[in-house]
């Protein structure tokens, strides 16, 4: 009720999914509209870029601090996520994809909280659902390459050992979950997570300055406590920023080692 007052009075704006729409920058009206999200998603893809161009130039054999931070997060998508979930075997063939989604979708989330951005690149469907393409899209090709069209579609769809019958309502379920419920469980969690954490984060900045600079001096205190649960935020969204990531990179990798592996 107090923030309700408040944003009626003009005080207090609080967020709204308008924040994820923001007026465009150039090219307004065009399939080329650059707003405040794409330049974050630059400003993400340039920086991540850099730091490997760097460490790739500066590889050394005895690695110094910066090499090894990063060769221990490259090792870490290898062997905790990919070797781990397809086997050495198959591992290598899809370590470079796996690597690529987990540090873009890394970075495009930590844009939440950094000063100046303030907007997680991945907080829009468009970015997250790309990536959620790409797995799908390999997911068909490798299935396909590795059973066969026919052979693929037929153990998708015609899972054995079921009674006949059964297969009026399990084969519509199949084909949901290769066409739409894997790569919309992959988009739609980050887009969800992302959305959550950016609403939650101006929510509490958003009060604090109403408190600090606008409310009457009895209220004042309360941004105290606004302040304290953004800075909290912040550190439980740096926390869901990897986790996220490792989630995608996770299933992704589920998902192809089923289209791989699988005799469905």
């Amino acid at each position: 009720m107090l923030l309700a007052a408040s944003e009626s009075e003009g005080g207090f704006h609080a967020p709204s999914i308008a924040d994820f729409f923001p007026p465009a920058i150039l090219f307004e009206g065009t399939i080329f509209q650059i707003d405040r999200i794409w330049i974050v998603r630059i400003v993400a893809t340039i920086v991540l870029l850099a730091i490997f161009v760097v460490a790739a130039r500066r590889a050394r054999l005895v690695p110094g601090r910066f090499q090894n931070a990063i060769e221990m997060m490259l090792d870490f998508v290898r062997v905790q996520i990919v070797e781990e979930i397809m086997g050495k075997e198959h591992a290598k063939r899809f370590v470079p994809m796996i690597t690529t989604i987990f540090f873009a979708v890394l970075a495009f989330n930590l844009t939440g909280i950094i000063p100046g951005l303030n907007m997680a690149g991945t907080a829009r469907m468009g970015l997250p659902f790309l990536l959620a393409l790409w797995v799908l899209v390999t997911y068909w090709a490798v299935g396909i390459k590795a059973h066969g069209l026919g052979g693929y579609l037929k153990n998708s769809l015609f899972p054995p050992g079921i009674p006949a019958p059964i297969y009026l309502i399990v084969t519509p379920i199949e084909l949901l979950q290769i066409l739409i419920i894997r790569p919309a469980s992959l988009a739609i969690r980050l887009v969800a997570n992302m959305v959550a954490g950016h609403i939650m984060l101006v929510l509490c900045f958003a009060a604090t300055q109403y408190f600090v600079f606008e409310a009457v001096p009895a209220m004042k205190a309360f941004g105290v406590l606004t302040l304290a649960g953004g800075l909290i935020f912040t550190l439980f969204e740096l926390l869901v920023a990897a986790l996220q990531a490792y989630i995608f990179a996770l299933l992704a990798s589920v998902y192809l080692n089923i289209a791989l592996e699988e005799e469905h």
